[in-house]
């Protein structure tokens, strides 16, 4: 992780990388100190591998969070989840630890990440967590992710 405002990945050429490093995320200084306002982060073709079978497994993953200091920065924080289009985890493990490197990167006032796996064998399986209650006093969009329906 870098110091705010001093990007190696925003504006260079950048390389592929084979495993998830939270150390490729880049932070740079909230424009708007003192507003509270929400950021998304939508991310519909999230790609790990399952660990037993190594499977490709695909999500949509969703993380909105309210910033304090810092935001992400978005090409450091796409690296980052190219990192595991090869990576042998779980979904839970996958979408817990995304949220957590965000949380230690940022320390934002809040989050929340919704991982919406596509089905493998029938069973799509969502993943939610957040740092704490969502705030009242902000508008937050719901995430609208359809239901997995079948073929019905």
């Amino acid at each position: 992780m870098t110091k705010p405002n001093q990007l190696d990945a925003l504006g260079n050429k950048s390389v592929m990388p084979n495993h998830p490093d939270k150390n490729v995320l880049e932070k740079v200084n909230n424009p708007k100190i003192g507003v509270n306002y929400s950021i998304r982060l939508t991310c519909p073709e999230f790609t790990s591998i399952c660990p037993v079978t190594s499977q490709p497994d695909f999500a949509y993953i969703i993380i909105d969070y309210i910033p304090n200091k810092f935001i992400v920065e978005s090409k450091s924080f796409k690296l980052y989840l190219l990192g595991y289009r090869n990576h042998g985890a779980f979904h839970e493990d996958c979408t817990i630890t995304l949220a957590e490197d965000i949380v230690e990167l940022l320390s934002p006032k809040w989050l929340r990440i919704g991982g919406y796996w596509y089905p493998r064998g029938g069973i799509p399986i969502d993943i939610f967590w957040q740092t704490c209650k969502q705030p009242n006093d902000l508008f937050i969009p719901d995430h609208l992710v359809p239901n997995y329906r079948g073929r019905g």
